[in-house]
């Protein structure tokens, strides 16, 4: 397996519109979602990256929302997302919408949002699955040097594993959008046909992975010291020197 790491810097889209049926993906993003909003509660919800601006929170209860964006973009915080500036355990539900493929250290970036989020918090990660028809196109030699298919992608097993390892209960690992995304999608009677076998008996084969995650920390169980280090002794009772003793 190669290391998360990435060895140049990603480019990183300045808004749906400029990834392949980029309307197509977030409105599904938002189907997922849609029922988990009202689910999250608290003070402050972080969207981390252009692209998570663009997810629709309205259902969700908490007011306080975020957009932290990288360089002059449109968003409310500008800062680097691998070097969040706020306290630990200050956030709520922290949302990451591909933004892994698009980071020079996506597991760094996934590290950021577990520091920040408070016990028992939330996180939500949305990306392209790489082992789908639209993962194929980074092998077809006219798509893959294209946006996004020039990025690394990170399957959802790949991110499952670094979320257990922070102690990370997954609650949402849906796929949708069982397409290549490399021409226009139309809305035909065939293609919704497709998109319902293809979700009913191939689940695992969607282009985009939606994962929802939610911080459990386990208290710690003080140990109680053990005072009484040394064994008890039986006393052995010896007869006196003044004792009188019978002489046969």
């Amino acid at each position: 397996m190669k290391p998360a790491l990435g060895y140049r810097q990603p480019h990183y889209p300045k808004s749906w519109q400029a990834l392949p049926n980029g309307e197509v993906i977030v409105k599904a993003i938002d189907q997922v979602l849609a029922p988990w909003w009202p689910k999250f509660f608290g003070y402050h919800l972080l969207k981390i990256g252009a692209l998570s601006g663009y997810i629709d929170s309205s259902g969700c209860s908490i007011k306080h929302q975020m957009n932290l964006v990288e360089r002059k973009r449109a968003g409310d915080i500008i800062a680097d997302v691998d070097d969040l500036p706020f306290l630990e355990h200050s956030i709520d539900v922290c949302l990451l919408s591909h933004a892994l493929e698009f980071s020079l250290d996506p597991h760094h970036v996934v590290r950021e949002a577990n520091r920040v989020l408070i016990p028992n918090g939330y996180l939500v990660i949305t990306g392209f699955n790489p082992f789908s028809l639209a993962g194929l196109n980074k092998f077809i030699p006219y798509r893959k040097h294209n946006t996004p298919w020039n990025e690394r992608f990170f399957s959802a097993m790949r991110v499952k594993d670094w979320l257990h390892l922070m102690g990370y209960e997954i609650l949402v690992d849906e796929k949708v959008i069982h397409s290549s995304l490399s021409g226009k999608l139309s809305q035909g009677k065939i293609i919704q046909v497709w998109q319902k076998l293809a979700s009913e008996f191939l689940p695992n084969l969607g282009s985009v992975y939606v994962l929802v995650a939610k911080k459990r920390v386990h208290p710690l169980t003080p140990i109680k010291p053990k005072w009484a280090i040394r064994p008890k002794f039986k006393q052995v009772e010896v007869p006196s020197m003044n004792s009188s003793h019978k002489i046969k």
